[in-house]
């Protein structure tokens, strides 16, 4: 994992731009099978083993990660929809959002950025859509900061 207090910060600001409580971001291994966290704000302790490492394909980062789209769940306190797992539950968390990180020279996933809210929440188009550039944006780091997540 790399030193979240590069992107802690970054973090914080996306969170305060959504009124939203948690948020994590991770990083694509090389080999694209799996998010490793970088930095997460909110999240219980007892769940961050469960989250610092994730298969691409589980849970609302790794649905996100594996279908090249933003996954959302608005009340992840009553559906899990199909995605996320039990342990979610447990973050308090009811309206969430993970977006994909694509690289801006391959179009690979080289990462998600997840948010969510303590209260049940649909996202709208436009801040599902200001999310991706936020993501755009941080591809542009992840790309020039080689060492993190590999």
């Amino acid at each position: 994992m790399s030193d979240s207090s590069t992107w802690s910060p970054l973090l914080a600001t996306i969170l305060q731009q959504f009124g939203c409580q948690t948020g994590t971001l991770h990083r694509s291994t090389q080999d694209g099978k799996t998010l490793n966290l970088l930095a997460q704000a909110g999240v219980p302790d007892f769940l961050l083993d469960k989250i610092s490492s994730i298969p691409v394909g589980k849970g609302i980062a790794g649905a996100a990660a594996e279908r090249r789209e933003p996954v959302e769940l608005c009340n992840l306190q009553e559906d899990l929809g199909g995605v996320a797992k039990p342990d979610a539950q447990k973050t308090g968390v009811a309206g969430s959002l993970a977006v994909p990180i694509f690289s801006k020279s391959s179009g690979a996933v080289i990462g998600t950025l997840g948010i969510g809210k303590f209260v049940p929440y649909e996202f709208s188009d436009a801040e599902k859509t200001q999310l991706g550039a936020y993501a755009a944006n941080l591809a542009d780091l992840f790309e020039n900061n080689h060492s993190c997540g590999d």
